[in-house]
């Protein structure tokens, strides 16, 4: 495998210039993340028009002329589950690499599983066999062996083949602005996540009321000031389990914290009365400035319709090659219920009401809720049992009549309806 490798500042810069000729870049990371506040970039794998590149990052000292080229406008950078190798670059610049195009997105576009592992993605796309052998590489280690290295390069490789296969299927099915619309949302999402929103994301706060969840924010906004200041992760800091206990507790008594069965250890110990002092803050604040859960999994009849409207979903999919699990989850299709029904007041747009999803579900989803359309299954042997037929007045399924014929869904699809 012929590769350049790349270990100074020097030579990333005068790499940097080259690459800044070619519009397009592949490219992967290996990181070690289980000791320190944010991930250890260890490795840089680089494939453009076919050549390869391994960067240093623990042996060079400036790594922004690389992040800046790949952020410069009219780019195209490819990735595979590319939420790591965006917040390095977002920690590094201020900005994501310019036209990302994530391989795991697009093929869930065109009907292969989401999310795929790229060893799958490359099996099911091009048709080849990886073999992984360095799965416990410790990156950190230096000097790293040519089999280490070139296991490495194998994840930036075939990048590009998959991205001109993959793209080539969107732009057939009608899909390449679904595509774009996709990673617009993608980057969005992250950046919220990056910013202040991240505390949403502990496990278990679904069934906390808004006061609690007042307190679970003071919380962990303060392990994270902590994980930073110690450079650990901020699960080591204080575990989610013991956040969402606190907060459900909603008790700022010192004696009451150091009760919770976990916050004996003894460096929790020297720190209840700051935790206890995140407790009272959040107590304190007015009702309006408490944040907020929707209870949907609370409401039964959402959860019936949700199960339904998912079997349905899955079948609609199936059928216009789309991966079920990138179009929507079950949480999605309760929300969009709950919001249809006047069951939830919320200004929050569903996610199966905006953009391709609500051209390729939304409006079926709502017949189906205003009994206009009827399911039936039409072959229990067939891989999609199941069809969508118009209802008469009566609220029954016209049989055999066109009714219920397939048409054509947003981006060329077939569907039925």
């Amino acid at each position: 495998m012929q590769y350049r490798n790349i270990t100074n500042d020097e030579q990333l810069r005068e790499y940097c210039r080259e690459l800044a000729a070619r519009p397009r870049a592949a490219f992967d990371t290996e990181f070690v993340s289980e000791h320190t506040f944010r991930p250890v970039l260890c490795l840089i794998q680089v494939a453009a028009e076919g050549d390869l590149a391994v960067i240093d990052p623990l042996t060079i000292e400036d790594l922004t002329p690389f992040w800046n080229t790949l952020a410069a406008e009219g780019r195209t950078t490819i990735v595979h589950s590319g939420r790591s190798e965006v917040e390095f670059s977002m920690h590094a610049i201020g900005r994501p690499p310019a036209g990302l195009f994530d391989v795991q997105i697009a093929a869930g576009l065109i009907g292969v599983e989401y999310p795929a592992g790229y060893g799958n993605l490359l099996s099911k796309v091009l048709g080849l066999k990886v073999k992984k052998h360095e799965t416990r590489t410790d990156w950190r280690r230096r000097p790293l062996s040519k089999k280490q290295i070139e296991y490495a390069l194998l994840d930036a490789l075939h990048l590009e083949p998959l991205y001109e296969t993959l793209a080539k299927r969107l732009v057939e099915l009608g899909r390449l602005a679904w595509m774009e619309e996709e990673m617009a949302a993608w980057k969005a999402d992250l950046e919220k996540a990056l910013s202040h929103e991240r505390w949403r994301k502990v496990s278990g706060n679904s069934g906390l009321d808004a006061r609690a969840l007042a307190v679970l924010r003071e919380l962990y906004q303060w392990r994270e000031h902590e994980a930073h200041r110690r450079n650990q992760p901020a699960r080591r800091v204080l575990r989610d389990d013991l956040l969402v206990e606190l907060a459900k507790r909603g008790t700022a008594d010192p004696k009451q914290i150091q009760a919770v069965r976990g916050m004996e250890r003894g460096d929790l110990a020297r720190r209840v009365d700051a935790l206890a002092a995140c407790i009272r803050k959040a107590l304190e604040l007015p009702e309006q400035e408490c944040p907020k859960n929707v209870p949907l999994d609370q409401l039964p009849q959402l959860s019936v319709l949700g199960q339904f409207l998912f079997a349905a979903l899955g079948s609609l999919c199936r059928e216009s090659q789309l991966a079920p699990a990138l179009v929507g989850t079950p949480s999605d299709i309760r929300e969009l219920i709950a919001q249809r029904t006047h069951q939830v007041k919320s200004k929050k747009t569903p996610r199966l009401a905006k953009g391709w999803r609500a051209h390729f579900v939304g409006k079926l989803f709502d017949e189906l809720l205003e009994g206009k359309i009827a399911v039936r299954v039409t072959d229990p042997a067939e891989e999609s049992p199941l069809s969508f037929e118009k209802t008469n007045a009566k609220g029954e399924g016209n049989r055999g009549k066109g009714e219920g014929g397939r048409g054509k869904a947003e981006g060329g699809s077939p569907a039925r309806g």
